[in-house]
């Protein structure tokens, strides 16, 4: 029996988990995302968002679908949260967000929902509200919704060096295009193409009032060390302040020292710690 104040939320509260949001814009974007799109009924989302304290004082939230995500979590709460998500077998594929949050919740879910394909337990959260001193390149643009028979394939190689397995194992190839197409005909995908093929890709991933989260940076083997990250990051940057968020966000893994430096050219700053456990 539960014996903690962790409850399933809908929409009658909607209001103070937004206000909860809206304190950590840049590590709670993927939830305030999805509840700024479908609210909070799970039947719209697919996913259930818990919140931990009381109706008059909602303290943190725990975002449970595709991923588990902990927002503003209190050890308290995590212990809560780890309670809940342990009723059942694992469902999500990922435990993603505020680096001390997450890694507690795995101590306390492991025995349960182990074991993991890999833990990164130091993501360095970085944002960025200033254009970026790197002239951007000018051949970086948005992707046509008739170039995603170019993009996908770039999308998969990306997917596949950065998480360690395809996204089109096991009958995921249709879910994952269609991932791929959302984002383009949204306007944001990027690249830069050269003789029918991509040879710099990235994609703001996550959207919100706040901040566009970039993800997917990816530069073709053979044309790495070049620079081509570096301006075509510069290139994202001008083109979300322009014309999507007041702030471009993103989390790097601590040991991509090229991605770390690119990101520091480009003006990012650490403003939080980030973990990711993968099944």
């Amino acid at each position: 029996m539960l014996t903690v104040p962790a409850r399933l939320l809908g929409d009658a509260e909607r209001m103070a988990v937004e206000r909860l949001l809206d304190r950590d814009p840049y590590a709670a974007a993927q939830v305030a995302e999805q509840v700024a799109a479908f609210g909070l009924a799970w039947w719209r989302t697919e996913a259930r968002v818990f919140g931990y304290g009381s109706r008059r004082h909602l303290q943190s939230l725990c975002w449970l679908g595709n991923n588990l995500i902990p927002v503003h979590a209190t050890p308290p709460a995590v212990a809560a949260f780890a309670e809940l998500a342990g009723l059942n077998g694992r469902t999500c594929s990922s435990i993603v967000g505020t680096a001390d949050a997450v890694l507690d919740l795995w101590t306390r879910l492991a025995l349960r929902w182990g074991p993991a394909r890999d833990v990164r337990p130091c993501q360095p959260l970085l944002a960025t509200g200033a254009l970026p001193a790197v002239p951007p390149d000018p051949e970086v643009r948005v992707v046509r919704p008739a170039e995603l028979d170019l993009l996908f394939p770039a999308s998969v190689a990306m997917y596949t060096e950065e998480v360690g397995v395809s996204p089109t194992l096991d009958g995921g190839e249709r879910g994952y295009r269609e991932r791929v197409a959302e984002l383009v005909r949204a306007r944001r995908a990027y690249a830069r193409i050269i003789d029918g093929r991509v040879v710099f890709k990235a994609e703001l991933a996550i959207v919100t009032r706040h901040t566009a989260q970039i993800q997917g940076v990816w530069v073709a083997p053979e044309w790495r060390g070049r620079g081509l990250a570096t301006r075509g990051v510069s290139a994202v940057v001008h083109d979300a302040l322009r014309r999507v968020a007041p702030t471009v966000s993103l989390y790097v893994n601590d040991y991509n020292e090229p991605a770390r430096a690119v990101y520091a050219r480009c003006g990012f700053q650490q403003v939080g710690t980030f973990a990711t456990v993968l099944f």
